[in-house]
């Protein structure tokens, strides 16, 4: 234990997620050997995101303006929606190049141990965005974890009488992976999305 604001700093960055005890306080004493300019700025950043940075009107993607750059580009295929946890997968995603759809960001998962339900997620205005007619396929991107495979569960019975394509990310082995490293799960989904050997 340190004393006052140098331990209020170490007990700050501990509350940042991914940071432990010992990370939060190596970034702490780095940040006192550091240039005060360099402090300066790192603090003029976070109070501006703070204040700048909001969610899309539209997908709830993190965005400076009322809708995101992605709801805004008019090339984006409207009628297409992947839906995703957080705001996080969406830059992963596309990353690939691969997806040139729209976005929905639920903004969690459904977690009844932490008391997160359908009510506590964007799936209300996901259903609203959809009732117009213009999506024709919903690509359900959840993690593949137990409260994603709720998510994605709950998620295509509620959209199955819409008449929409719902689906979902294929997921089985990674590339450069041990099958014998590989878990019960993985392995199974790899055995169930087989596909050609001939391409």
């Amino acid at each position: 234990m340190y004393e006052g604001v140098v331990q209020d700093l170490i007990d700050e960055l501990g509350r940042l997620p991914g940071v432990g005890p010992k990370s939060a306080q190596r970034i702490a004493f780095h940040l006192l050997q550091a240039d005060p300019v360099d402090v300066r700025r790192l603090a003029d950043v976070l109070v501006e995101v703070k204040a700048r940075v909001r969610f899309c009107a539209v997908c709830f993607n993190v965005s400076e303006d009322e809708q995101c750059r992605i709801c805004r580009d008019p090339r984006r295929d409207g009628s297409v929606i992947c839906v995703v946890e957080e705001y996080k997968d969406v830059v992963a995603i596309e990353r690939t190049r691969e997806y040139r759809g729209r976005y929905h960001v639920l903004g969690g998962a459904i977690s009844p141990i932490e008391g997160i339900g359908p009510d506590q997620l964007h799936i209300t205005e996901l259903m609203t965005r959809l009732a117009d007619g213009a999506i024709t396929e919903v690509i359900l991107a959840t993690d593949p974890n137990l409260e994603g495979e709720a998510t994605a569960t709950f998620l295509t019975r509620a959209l199955r009488p819409m008449g929409l394509r719902v689906t979902r990310l294929a997921s089985g082995l990674p590339v450069g992976g041990d099958l014998e490293y590989a878990d019960e799960v993985t392995l199974g989904r790899a055995f169930a999305g087989r596909r050609s050997a001939d391409g």
